[in-house]
């Protein structure tokens, strides 16, 4: 990024030509967006089939995660149309012309014909061209269709397991070559738009932060006071795991941790377990927030208008996007991808612009996302009258020491 800056500064008819350096990287990304939507959807569908014989706290779990993520999607959407975001870089040249043939969806007569253009032609033909929405339904008919098919479909899932590895394996590949995009991006943008293009990305950088601080005190912070605890008790409890997540910018690293604490805590293992777990790849309320603003950003970045039937439909696609990314290396350029792809006149190559801050926007949405799985759990637990709020409050208040060794649950909470 700095090596960008400078060139951009000192050399732009250089920096000018650094340009297909980005622009291939953000190829790169869009060849695997597709198949990576495909699995990472059909895996999270065909992979709660073991679940069906606890179906109340399933759908007492999903459902909570649906109405919280639509509430971060909403947060992020609001936070960009009130602000603005974006305005001002003039982006246009990235912009697609409105004659251009895949702006179709914007241009729809009615419903119906919105929900024909759901449907592909053949399987494989979403696929070629790229149709997120395409996609997404055959994603999701795909994985409901494995997970009722029981022995027969294990083949099937076997196979998928190892497409999936296969993928994510090759988007590792495509992350270590992703220093080489951000500085064709950065200096380009540098050398083409000036170094006030930089301020604007700060600007997204610091009201990403500003709106997921505020999710966490006054949404997060808010739910945990209805299950009787205190908010501010549970983030010196989670304090530790928190320092790590905000050094390496990664949730996997705490998770075998943050699940024995919360056992500790007051909660059964059984459902600890579950929601945790699920969370992970169900519950990413960063990264929701972080799909719709940047989708906004970038609009306005390229002086496109989004009318209230798009704002409609980003929110619909994130809602599925927006699961299952835990995993996947350079997830959020990924989905993000998919989601821009659900707005034909939303130029893909815009992306590279937010190349530069990704790590740095990764603290936040790292943070985020894991305390609103912990204060999750907190939720289901006491809406199954699983928590044992005594001993929650005692562990809290360090009259009960967390004992980092011991692998024995808590007596409390096997009640």
């Amino acid at each position: 990024m700095v090596i960008g800056t400078a060139l951009g500064c000192l050399y732009p008819a250089i920096a000018d030509s650094l340009k297909p350096l980005g622009d291939s990287f953000i190829k790169l990304i869009k060849m695997v967006t597709a198949p990576l939507v495909f699995v990472i959807i059909v895996q999270g569908i065909s992979s709660h089939s073991e679940l069906k014989q606890v179906g109340r706290i399933v759908g007492k779990t999903l459902l909570y995660f649906e109405i919280i993520t639509l509430l971060a999607l909403v947060l992020g959407l609001a936070g960009a149309q009130i602000t603005h975001i974006g305005q001002g870089i003039h982006l246009s040249n990235l912009a697609m012309p409105a004659t251009d043939k895949l702006s179709h969806l914007s241009s729809l007569q009615s419903f119906g014909d919105f929900f024909l253009n759901l449907i592909p032609d053949t399987f494989i033909g979403a696929f070629a061209r790229g149709d997120t929405l395409q996609v997404l339904l055959i994603s999701i008919l795909f994985g409901v269709s494995l997970n009722i098919s029981g022995e027969a479909g294990k083949p099937v899932t076997t196979v998928i397991n190892s497409l999936s590895h296969i993928l994510f394996r090759l988007m590792a590949m495509l992350v270590k070559v992703a220093p080489l995009g951000v500085l064709g991006a950065v200096a380009y943008m540098v050398g083409h738009y000036g170094v006030h293009s930089l301020t604007s990305l700060l600007g997204f950088l610091f009201l990403y932060t500003a709106i997921c601080a505020l999710f966490v005190i006054v949404v997060l912070g808010g739910i945990t006071r209805l299950t009787g605890i205190s908010f501010v008790a549970l983030l010196l409890y989670l304090r530790e795991e928190l320092t790590i997540v905000l050094g390496t910018t990664a949730s996997d690293v705490v998770l075998p941790q943050l699940m024995k604490k919360l056992e500790w805590l007051g909660i059964s293992k059984s459902t600890v377990g579950l929601v945790i777990p699920t969370g992970y790849s169900f519950n990413l309320d960063g990264f929701s927030i972080y799909l719709t603003l940047a989708v906004v950003f970038i609009a306005n970045a390229t002086g496109i208008h989004l009318g209230w039937s798009e704002i409609a439909l980003i929110l619909g696609v994130a809602v599925f996007t927006s699961k299952g990314a835990h995993g996947v290396p350079g997830a959020a350029i990924v989905i993000l991808a998919a989601t821009l792809s659900a707005i034909p006149s939303l130029p893909l190559a815009a992306l590279a612009f937010l190349l530069p801050i990704d790590w740095l926007i990764g603290i936040p949405r790292a943070l985020t996302n894991v305390l609103g799985n912990c204060v999750a759990t907190l939720v289901i637990a006491k809406w199954e009258n699983d928590l044992d709020l005594t001993r929650a409050r005692q562990v809290l208040n360090q009259d009960i020491p967390y004992n980092n060794v011991t692998k024995e649950r808590p007596l409390a909470a096997e009640q």
